[in-house]
């Protein structure tokens, strides 16, 4: 059956999200039961969330305002992005344009991101990038909500 755009339409909750390097290292870098949603809607837009679990609420209980360091604790754990997407169904890549995002380093970016589809799950692959000279593999897995 060939990959098609509807295919990967729909909601899907986040099963594991792992980085594997050449040496055959595993990390979890938002802990190995972060959670998260992945949202790909029919007109071309998506928003992807995860975090990590367990990050402190503010002690101040207000929504926009804690100390820099429960900020910074708050975004450390915290993952999130949004704006359209295409995909290139021979290829099997769907290419993520990121038009928000919690990272301001990624924003506006472009990011592929391979996919394979088993069952109800979704599998997205980076490409690999090399980090302190390791090339490194990052693997997040769905499951259809």
């Amino acid at each position: 059956m060939a990959f098609k755009k509807e295919m990967v339409v729909g909601i899907w909750s986040l099963v594991s999200y792992e980085v594997t390097d050449n040496e055959g290292n595993k990390t979890f870098p938002m802990g190995e039961d972060c959670t998260g949603f992945i949202m790909y809607h029919p007109e071309g837009y998506m928003s992807a969330q995860m975090m990590s679990p367990g990050r402190p609420a503010y002690a101040s209980g207000a929504l926009h305002t804690g100390t820099k360091e429960e900020m910074a604790a708050a975004a450390q754990g915290y993952l999130a992005y949004c704006g359209p997407y295409e995909v290139d169904e021979e290829n099997l890549i769907v290419t993520h344009h990121m038009s928000v995002s919690m990272n301001p380093t990624w924003l506006g970016d472009t990011q592929p991101r391979y996919v394979k589809l088993n069952g109800d799950l979704l599998e997205i692959a980076s490409p690999p990038v090399i980090v302190d000279g390791k090339e490194q593999n990052t693997k997040l897995i769905w499951k259809r909500a």
